[in-house]
């Protein structure tokens, strides 16, 4: 159900993108919006990862230089049956984690100081398996066009804005334009987090599956929670785009938080792992890994 509710909103995200090319411009302005998606999207697939590494000044990590999260990785990723991802560090004191990469065979899991800092080995485990979760489902790349389509309509309002627009050699209607400066960015936005939100639940499921350990990613979500709230974050504030890329929105969105969420509730997160932990096997249920 997550998967063709994810299908439909990306293809109202590509027909929202398309609409606003064709108010600005009739047929061929549609036309040079496609060939803007195709554009951005083809970079991002291949670069999409390099690029939010290096926002937040990801350093990578060894076996030799943190050994413990690098076994944890090697650990999960097998019981995943997920090829080995690149490991890196974010020296940040907010507890917070993210996946990105174009596929499984190259993918990458960064993490922050303050994650390893702040939670216990089971809390660790549960977040580093709902971010391998997210490149089994291949989320990663899902997100990734989301974000650059809703970037794309974003360029094509500022060139509403600067350009005038024109379709079949006259000015664009000026109703249409004053939708496309305004009103398409914020549904972009809505939609990408909509997508977003879909994607953390499913990823929440199977990372519990995969740690064998419900409540671990439970108590976690709320750890982090709880410091990020009061933890800023400066990598994450000079690009607010990737904020929906971590396990907990890095943030501090003020009153309009609620409105423009990039994850679920928490709670609501929390409360369904704990269900899924009630419902799972006895074998299962509560178990600590072989770091615990």
């Amino acid at each position: 159900m997550n998967v063709v509710r994810t299908g439909m909103l990306l293809a109202a995200l590509t027909a929202l993108f398309l609409a606003c090319g064709w108010l600005l411009g009739g047929q061929q302005g549609a036309m040079i919006a496609l060939l803007i998606a195709l554009g951005t999207n083809l970079f991002a697939y291949w670069n999409s990862d390099k690029m939010v590494l290096r926002m937040h000044n990801a350093r990578p990590a060894s076996p030799a230089s943190a050994p413990e999260l690098y076994r944890m990785v090697e650990t999960l990723a097998r019981r995943a049956q997920l090829p080995m991802p690149a490991v890196y560090l974010i020296e940040t004191d907010q507890p917070n984690a993210f996946a990105t990469g174009r596929n499984p065979e190259n993918s990458a899991v960064a993490v922050t100081r303050g994650l390893l800092q702040s939670l216990d080995q089971r809390e660790v485990a549960g977040v580093i398996a709902h971010e391998l979760a997210h490149i089994k489902n291949r989320d990663t790349l899902t997100m990734t066009v989301a974000a650059t389509i809703a970037g794309a309509i974003g360029f094509l309002s500022q060139f509403a804005f600067f350009m005038g627009g024109s379709r079949n050699g006259e000015r664009a209607n000026p109703v249409a334009m004053i939708l496309v400066m305004l009103l398409a960015p914020l549904a972009a936005t809505l939609v990408q987090m909509a997508i977003s939100r879909t994607r953390e639940f499913s990823a929440d499921r199977l990372g519990a599956a995969i740690a064998g350990d419900p409540r671990g990613l439970a108590s976690a979500l709320q750890t982090i929670e709880r410091i990020a709230t009061r933890t800023y974050v400066p990598t994450a504030e000079r690009n607010p785009a990737t904020a929906h890329l971590f396990i907990i929105n890095p943030l501090h969105g003020g009153a309009l938080a609620g409105l423009f969420r990039t994850h679920p509730p928490t709670k609501e997160r929390i409360a369904r792992l704990l269900q899924l932990e009630r419902t799972a096997a006895p074998t299962s249920a509560g178990s600590t890994g072989p770091w615990g």
